[in-house]
């Protein structure tokens, strides 16, 4: 029996391709989702900037909040419409707080990293904690709000997954 011959790489080989497919498969969706999470950071960012040049001048808390809600909303909307629209099956507001909570779970990633960076490892230089917080949790949070909501939030219907 050659290498090539074995059965072992054989079922690698199929395994691989499956994965592959599977991948090629959910490209479009994280696709959108990503477009979906740019807009909302775009929102958030030009909004907290808008309403301190604006109305908040000296309101950096309230300008932070107000510009996280409306990007929040922008998103749960876009990926609600595109990225995960084929999924329905939740009472809007039930799925709304589901979003929420899982921007949360989010939002804690990005926080543990710069805590274990800032606080554990000692990296505490605007760059290190950039690092940690805007790309390590970033990358991290991100993640794990793409698997909640295609998990929990915005999961198939029973109805949907039977047909």
């Amino acid at each position: 029996m050659t290498i090539a011959a074995s059965p072992r790489l054989q079922h690698l080989g199929h395994a691989l391709r499956g994965a592959g497919a599977r991948v090629r498969a959910l490209l479009p969706e994280v696709s959108v989702f990503g477009l979906v999470g740019l807009l909302a950071f775009v929102v958030d960012v030009g909004g907290y900037n808008l309403l301190r040049a604006t109305v908040l001048p000296d309101g950096v808390i309230a300008a932070k909040v107000v510009s996280v809600s409306v990007a929040t909303m922008v998103a749960w909307i876009g990926h609600r419409t595109l990225t995960f629209r084929a999924r329905g099956g939740r009472a809007p507001l039930s799925e709304l707080i589901l979003f929420v909570v899982a921007n949360a779970g989010g939002l804690a990633i990005a926080a543990v990293c710069l805590f274990v960076s800032h606080e554990v490892l000692g990296f505490t230089s605007t760059l290190a904690d950039n690092i940690a917080g805007n790309v390590v949790g970033l990358a991290l949070g991100t993640a794990f709000r793409y698997a909640a909501y295609r998990l929990i939030v915005f999961r198939p219907s029973v109805s949907a997954s039977k047909e």
